[in-house]
């Protein structure tokens, strides 16, 4: 998917619903697209996510499990 057709506020919302497993994340600044995989960079460092889960985010939040966001966070890199 192009960076242009993903729903940046989707990503945005996942990054809060992340802030209560790593508030270290911090805010959303840019993101790449590389395959099915996104990369987000943020205030403190970056995230990748699969594209599958922010198209979730998009349509269907509430099926997201609180595993799925655990998961997810721990693949947060901070900035050096």
């Amino acid at each position: 998917m192009a960076k242009s057709n993903l729903p940046t506020y989707a990503i945005v919302e996942l990054l809060i619903r992340l802030e209560k497993y790593d508030s270290a994340i911090g805010d959303y600044k840019d993101h790449s697209v590389y395959d099915d995989e996104i990369i987000v960079k943020t205030s403190g460092g970056s995230i990748r996510f699969p594209e599958h889960l922010i198209i979730r985010q998009f349509e269907t939040p509430e099926l997201i499990s609180d595993n799925e966001l655990l998961k997810t966070a721990q693949w947060f890199k901070a900035a050096i």
